[in-house]
């Protein structure tokens, strides 16, 4: 899996790339100090994976997270910041970004998440979810059936298991379907909502009431 740092901290780049490089299957293949580096190395390396900064001078990670997402689609960007304010969080994830972690997170989970989030997984840091959460709850609330009507009975039900945070391990054992048809279905979903993750469709979800507990 090839990974791009993004942070404009020189001791953060090199210290995440120490510990990504002891890890076999991973493999560092540039750093980059603010969003606009990021974007040209991107283009450049085409990785699997950025680990994106957010706050940063210059394009910050935000923007830049719009950029790659936009024009590389199928490159996953894992946020990995100091910042759990409201606005950052929700700014990012709407920008396509597939995870949100804190620079405090420990090293197995930050491996964990960068894994996870190559292989379609979300990854949202405890100590944010619940803000995250709680932002789509404060939405004006939209119906259901504004979302609910372009999609099948089985996609409803596949999307409302993916915004209360399943796998879709979990997802076929539930609905008695296999991982490769829960896989073509939540394909299915992403495109027919127009997001480019299961994150983005998971808070669609939610702030249309699917999937709410």
């Amino acid at each position: 899996m090839k990974v791009l740092i993004c942070d404009d901290q020189a001791l953060i780049r090199d210290s995440l790339e120490l510990l990504l490089k002891l890890e076999k299957d991973l493999e560092v293949v540039g750093q980059a100090h603010d969003g606009a580096e990021a974007v040209e190395l991107v283009a450049r390396h085409q990785p699997d994976l950025v680990l994106m900064d957010l706050k940063m001078p210059g394009v910050n990670g935000i923007e830049a997270t719009r950029q790659i997402r936009a024009r590389w689609p199928q490159i996953k960007v894992l946020v990995l910041t100091t910042y759990d304010d409201d606005e950052w969080l929700f700014d990012a994830i709407r920008a396509g970004a597939a995870g949100y972690l804190l620079k405090d997170t420990p090293r197995a989970e930050v491996i964990k998440a960068v894994r996870g989030t190559v292989a379609g997984k979300a990854f949202v840091d405890p100590a944010v979810a619940g803000k995250l959460l709680g932002q789509v709850a404060g939405l004006q609330e939209q119906s259901p059936a504004l979302l609910t009507a372009k999609l099948t009975g089985r996609e409803v039900d596949v999307l409302r298991l993916v915004a209360q945070g399943y796998t879709n391990t979990d997802i076929a054992a539930r609905l008695h379907l296999s991982e490769g048809t829960v896989r073509n279905h939540v394909s299915t979903i992403l495109s027919k909502l127009e997001v480019a993750d299961r994150t983005q469709a998971a808070v669609l979800a939610l702030q249309h009431g699917v999937g709410r507990a």
